[in-house]
């Protein structure tokens, strides 16, 4: 197959002519010595020279001062290493036109050889307006840049004056929540104080419902046993004397214990017995307290005691002991029968020691055991035996303040034991 015949003309000088003028690019082509010998149209508009006048000129004549004298030094170093590529690569070239105003240009340069010169070929686009919009890219950036900052600084001062409001709302919180709890605990300050009233009032109203109860008898007694005291002695009748003496003696003792957990109970609900430890061996201070106990004993009944373990000073406070012993013999002693032995037997531990009160009285009902340290409370079983129900609440909160505790077992109709566990220091 034949060749279209038109490569021939697409080939001759004068076409190629034709596409050097027509180019949009500026083309230079400058020789050895760096003078132009070709300058198409687009080059020569672009540096506002008429044409056929670049044609000539050293090329230095298209840099501005500055770089002339240091442009030739590239250019024979290109000369040197002759390769296609880019001027400027990394930074801007600028170019200046017959006017002497500058403008910014993309250079790209080829060589070839041409009647045995060396000629190379610059192709130059005026990258004016490119600038330009990257001139606006980059002011439009810096405005970004700006912008964000000072959305940022916006975004941190009003994350600053939420922080504040958080903190302000926090404090008023907290303010609050201290008003709240103040306002609970006065509310509660009120409700224990009512509550304390109330208490107090039931126990005035119980005080003299027992008063009226308790004193009536042993008063009546005393009264009685006077007058026929006053009647044995004008028959002088000193056997009847001094039984009635006797009556009037146990009288005054039990009025004085009705007082005596009276005033006990008061100071326990003030808060006004203090204790006072000190050192203490158990063996003579109970005989001591069985001592003064005889005289308050039914007929025949006698007090046993028995030390288990070795016995070891301890230290408590003998006045609140003294005063748990006396409401527990007395117990022991009023809910037993006459003839009937009461044994107090003390335990040594290593680090406490035990005091049980075991009697062969009339037990406990098993549906009263759960009331029994109540205040107030007695026995359904207790019949007309003389009390007034607190002795065993003021036992219990009188071994609490010595840091112990109290237990119990008992069988009704057997009898009960009472015993105390407290530390020994």
């Amino acid at each position: 197959m034949n060749e279209p015949q038109f490569k021939l003309s697409f080939a001759s000088p004068e076409t190629l002519s034709e596409i050097f003028q027509s180019s949009a690019e500026g083309i230079l082509m400058v020789d050895a010595a760096g003078i132009i010998q070709l300058a198409n149209k687009a080059a020569e508009q672009m540096f506002g020279y008429q044409a056929g006048e670049l044609p000539g000129k050293p090329l230095e004549v298209l840099l501005p001062q500055r770089y002339r004298e240091g442009h030739a030094k590239h250019r024979e170093s290109f000369r040197q290493a002759p390769s296609p590529r880019k001027m400027g690569v990394g930074r801007d070239l600028l170019a200046v036109r017959k006017n002497g105003t500058e403008f910014p240009v993309e250079v790209s340069l080829s060589h070839h050889q041409i009647s045995n010169q060396f000629i190379v070929i610059a192709f130059i686009i005026d990258i004016t307006e490119r600038k330009k919009a990257e001139e606006a890219v980059k002011r439009s950036e810096e405005q970004l840049l700006l912008y964000a900052a000072e959305l940022e600084r916006k975004v941190r001062a009003r994350t600053d004056a939420l922080n504040k409001s958080i903190e302000d709302l926090e404090r008023a919180n907290h303010f609050l929540q201290e008003q709240i709890a103040e306002r609970k605990k006065a509310e509660e300050e009120v409700k224990h104080a009512l509550e304390r009233e109330r208490e107090l009032n039931e126990l005035k109203s119980k005080f003299v419902s027992i008063a009226s109860h308790e004193f009536r008898t042993p008063l009546s007694t005393v009264l009685s046993s006077a007058s026929l005291v006053m009647q044995y002695k004008e028959k002088g009748d000193l056997a009847k004397i001094d039984k009635h003496i006797q009556r009037i003696k146990s009288s005054v003792s039990h009025l004085t214990n009705i007082l005596n957990d009276f005033l006990s109970l008061g100071k326990l609900e003030e808060g006004r017995i203090d204790i006072a430890k000190e050192p203490l061996y158990l063996r003579d201070f109970l005989h001591e307290v069985i001592e003064e106990m005889k005289p308050q004993l039914k007929e025949k009944q006698n007090l046993t005691l028995q030390l288990i373990g070795k016995e070891k000073s301890i230290h408590t406070d003998p006045k609140v002991l003294r005063n748990i012993l006396f409401n527990l013999i007395s117990n022991a002693s009023k809910y037993s029968e006459a003839g009937k032995s009461i044994a107090i037997n003390v335990t040594f531990w290593e680090n406490h020691f035990e005091i049980a009160v075991i009697d062969q009285g009339i037990g406990i009902p098993k549906d009263d055991i759960k009331h029994l340290f109540e205040r107030f409370f007695r026995a359904s079983n207790a019949g007309q035996v003389q009390g007034t129900g607190l002795g065993l609440n003021i036992v219990k909160r009188y071994v609490e303040l010595l840091n112990g505790e109290i237990n119990f077992t008992s069988q009704e109709g057997k009898g009960s034991t009472f015993t105390i566990i407290l530390p020994t220091t």
